[in-house]
């Protein structure tokens, strides 16, 4: 076997659609493009949702509500995760390297406590936000919560 007879397989490879080559092609004329109308005309390219002077539908669609911009979106960890974390790896520091470490997080993540479940061992906690339950859980329990 070499190089130079080396060949496509049989039918992977057309013959591509020469157009506008006259009319004894089959493909003169108007090459493909129809009479008239905007899509036949050179440099012709469609707005992106324009349905042809009919009302679009992202504009007959009924707007509601907004989207605030400055919202912070938090992972939200509860306390019986941390329980069952407690117990297992007999952690009393959950810091936000341990979160991530645990996969519950990802790097750019913000960690919000939460209060959900309940905890019976004095832990340490950080994280960018407690909830109000979850804050006295913990300090029930004899733990401490630190703000990042």
């Amino acid at each position: 076997m070499y190089l130079n007879s080396l060949k496509p397989a049989e039918g992977a490879v057309k013959t591509r659609k020469r157009i506008g080559r006259g009319t004894g092609s089959g493909r003169g004329g108007t090459s493909t493009r129809g009479h008239k109308g905007a899509k036949s005309r050179s440099g012709y390219s469609q707005k992106s949702g324009f349905e042809g002077g009919q009302m679009p539908l992202q504009r007959r669609v009924p707007k509601f509500g907004f989207k605030n911009i400055n919202r912070v979106e938090y992972k939200a960890i509860n306390l019986d995760v941390l329980q069952s974390l407690a117990e297992s790896g007999n952690e009393t520091v959950f810091n936000f390297d341990f979160f991530k470490a645990h996969g519950l997080i990802q790097k750019n993540d913000k960690v919000k406590i939460l209060g959900r479940g309940e905890l019976n061992k004095a832990v340490e906690v950080h994280a960018h936000a407690f909830s109000g339950t979850a804050t006295s859980s913990i300090e029930k329990a004899g733990g401490k919560t630190v703000a990042l």
